[in-house]
């Protein structure tokens, strides 16, 4: 067999077209874009179309909607600030967002919003880090009151939904009890949209102007934002929501004239950026690098750390493995790593073909973007087929699979 030094067989790179490619003549899948890159050695695999109908084909600077996959990038400027000491770990909250100040907290979480008790103490910078602040979507409650005003409250980031503005956003915010103590549960997503308002706040900046001159600027990455300028626009799919009865392929964002066609009113960290493979590889090799792109630190080497291992108690792990064992329905096999640090999630068991230790997360438009400091490996697999049926999922097991299958050394 063919093998060099790099540690990719291009035997085992073929093999991973051949297997990737079957995915878009299934006629399932329009097209993608796909990067792996180790050891200074990067691959790129552009197949199929933008459009289910045809139409241009899917090139390397294809601009995808990262969805939950923005989150990995978007809690960087807080890393940034806390290595300023303009924020620390256990600072309450409370100064830049008081409306997160003397919360009340459900006497049962799938309760009457009005049973509640104080919060026994107030939300810190590491709750938020952790997604551990005591709110967020909650598989296990869906249809309980809480749930249900969430939903209601025009939180959350959907089709046919725009957020309002940060102090709009944080206002409803707090008018919702929360249904956890402070640090007491693991849950999902809204955190790091509070985030974003954290960063605004403590710099004065929006929070894509503080991003793009602390991150986005430094690493190259001229093709991520939370919106698609015009001049770019070409470059963007359409976003496809196929039809958990049928699988047909209905699209739920047009590129021009289309929600990410001009900013937006709430940079949305949990969901919002958009970006190519290029400039996520920048970046997730950035963390692998401890810091450093090319001879300029980008973050510290603690604050990467940080980030990426694991951060929960045993008991917020026991609600993290909920998610991912009992809901395996709902994300089809997704989010079955163990742990989370800041923004991502943590491997700390071996599930499948990826090592320990391996860091990232995918999102709900179909993408996926890790890294694995034991293999030095980066990859990205993104798609313009969300997930509201498996066939976007399939494709990403698959391309982690032969990824790893492809590693000679």
């Amino acid at each position: 067999m063919t093998q060099n030094n790099k540690g990719f067989s291009e035997t085992g790179l073929r093999k991973m077209r051949e297997v990737l490619a079957r995915h878009v003549d299934s006629g399932k899948i329009p097209g993608f874009v796909a990067l792996v890159s180790r050891n200074g050695e990067t691959h790129v695999e552009a197949l199929g179309t933008m459009r289910h109908d045809g139409g241009a084909p899917m090139r390397r600077d294809t601009i995808f909607r990262m969805a939950s996959t923005s989150k990995i990038l978007a809690v960087a400027p807080v890393m940034v600030l806390l290595d300023e000491c303009k924020l620390h770990l256990d600072d309450p909250v409370d100064t830049w967002l008081p409306e997160l100040a003397n919360r009340q907290v459900l006497k049962r979480p799938d309760g009457p919003l009005d049973e509640t008790v104080p919060a026994r103490r107030p939300i810190t910078v590491r709750d938020l880090l952790t997604s551990t602040f005591g709110l967020g979507v909650d598989h296990s409650l869906l249809g309980s009151p809480i749930m249900n005003a969430f939903f209601g409250s025009g939180l959350f980031d959907t089709p046919g939904q725009d957020l309002p503005d940060p102090d709009e956003y944080m206002r409803r915010l707090s008018t919702l009890p929360l249904i956890y103590q402070p640090g007491e549960r693991w849950q999902y997503h809204l955190s790091n949209e509070v985030l974003g308002v954290l960063v605004a706040r403590v710099t004065g900046q929006t929070f894509e102007t503080f991003l793009r001159e602390r991150i986005l600027d430094p690493l190259g990455m001229k093709d991520t934002g939370f919106y698609v300028p015009e001049s770019k626009i070409h470059r963007l799919p359409p976003a496809y929501i196929p039809d958990p009865q049928t699988g047909e392929l209905n699209v739920w964002d047009e590129a021009a004239g289309g929600r990410y066609s001009k900013p937006r009113a709430f940079q949305a960290g949990g969901g919002g950026l958009l970006s190519t493979v290029d400039d996520y590889h920048a970046y997730l090799q950035m963390l692998l690098n401890q810091g450093i792109h090319g001879n300029k630190r980008i973050l510290s080497r603690p604050a990467v750390q940080l980030m990426t291992t694991n951060r929960l108690t045993p008991e917020q792990q026991a609600f993290r493995d909920e998610l991912a064992k009992n809901n395996v329905h709902l994300s089809h096999g997704q989010g079955q790593h163990g742990g989370w640090g800041f923004g991502m999630a943590v491997r700390t068991y071996r599930g499948d073909y990826a090592s320990i230790g391996q860091f990232g997360w995918d999102g709900g438009s179909g993408t996926s973007a890790y890294a694995d400091p034991d293999k030095q490996l980066t990859g990205l697999l993104l798609t313009q087929v969300g997930m509201s049926t498996p066939d976007s999922a399939r494709l990403i097991h698959d391309f982690w699979t032969m990824v790893y299958q492809a590693i000679e050394d």
